[in-house]
């Protein structure tokens, strides 16, 4: 059932006019009762009609591209790929859609503020890159928003993300972070390796895990328990490769590889390991995870698993545009390449 601005108004305990006052932001009202508003707005997940220009249709011309980093090239590069791809015939200035970039900042709350803004503009279409917040109480409210987005004829897209079991109409291409982990460590341990250092994302985002199981797996298949040592968790971000490092160094000075959880840590990994008076990769082998543009420009370049993050966005803004059928099932597994370079070698003595 819809929620009525009535609704909200006998929640709060307070009069339609005020709710709307509340929520237009036009006319002074008591921080107290505000906040009494804003609560029962949040309770009854009351949602405000978008611009009265989009009333008349059943969409606007608004595409919302959620990414958690715009200044990281994994999401700026899909984005730019999703924006590439939304123009087309059905919008109303010259057949073009108006792209807004909802930079999360990795904050779950900013996550469904951005769903609730895009859903009371009526947006053609959300696509939602990158992984997604590990935690039960946020995935269900996410699903639900996806839910309401879908039932008022937004089109939503998963791009790089796992599927919403709880949001069948949301269409998902998910990368295979699982298999590119295990790739990355089979081709180590292949090399020799058996001392090999793992720097995983946040705990809490679902590409940390995938790829952190599927470097286990390779362990596993190769017959090396793993070290809980050798596993050290942190940002997705230089400065997080290079301190994890010294750390691994720390605990393990036999260290003969590290995997870091992106080509960016890998980038931090290699400055430690200089730092630290390792040659790569003659003392310590290195390897990243997507091959962003950088990576073969590193000295030496990086060994890496190649996503195909360009293709992938322009994929998820075609399928948003209904340009491009979605995957059989609405799911579609986008894999990785793994691109051998000289960050890795064989193992020293």
């Amino acid at each position: 059932m819809t929620v009525t601005l009535a609704d909200v108004a006998a929640r709060a305990q307070v009069s339609p006019a005020t709710v709307s006052r509340v929520l237009n932001g036009n006319y002074p009202v008591a921080s107290s009762t505000r906040e009494r508003v804003l609560r029962a707005v949040d309770e009854l997940d009351y949602v405000l009609n978008g611009p009265a220009s989009s009333l008349a249709a059943a969409t606007s011309d608004l595409v919302g591209v959620l990414v958690n980093d715009i200044a990281d090239p994994f999401f700026g590069i899909m984005a730019a790929a999703i924006q590439s791809e939304i123009g087309g015939p059905g919008g109303r200035a010259g057949g073009e859609r108006l792209g807004v970039v909802c930079n999360t900042g990795g904050s779950p709350e900013r996550e469904l503020t951005y769903l609730t803004l895009l859903q009371r503009q009526r947006a053609a279409a959300v696509v939602l890159t990158g992984g997604a917040i590990e935690n039960p109480g946020h995935a269900a409210a996410v699903a639900a928003k996806l839910r309401r987005l879908a039932e008022a004829g937004t089109r939503v897209v998963l791009c790089g993300r796992p599927p919403a079991p709880d949001a069948p109409d949301a269409i998902a291409l998910t990368f295979d972070n699982r298999g590119g982990g295990r790739q990355l460590t089979d081709h180590l341990l292949g090399l020799g390796h058996r001392r090999v250092g793992y720097i995983a994302g946040p705990e809490e985002r679902t590409t940390t895990r995938h790829r952190l199981e599927g470097h286990r797996a390779a362990l596993a298949a190769h017959g090396v328990e793993e070290d809980p040592r050798l596993s050290v968790h942190g940002r997705y971000d230089r400065r997080s490769g290079y301190e994890a490092t010294l750390e691994l160094l720390r605990r393990a000075p036999d260290l003969t590889a590290v995997v870091a959880a992106n080509d960016t840590v890998a980038l931090g990994a290699c400055a430690a390991l200089r730092d630290s008076g390792l040659r790569i990769p003659d003392d310590v082998s290195v390897a990243g995870f997507d091959d962003l543009p950088f990576s073969v420009d590193a000295v030496p370049a990086l060994t890496t698993v190649r996503l195909p993050l360009s293709e992938a966005g322009a994929r998820a803004g075609r399928i948003a545009m209904n340009r491009e059928d979605p995957p059989p099932g609405g799911i579609a597994t986008v894999r990785g390449e793994l691109m051998v370079r000289g960050s890795t070698g064989v193992p020293r003595g």
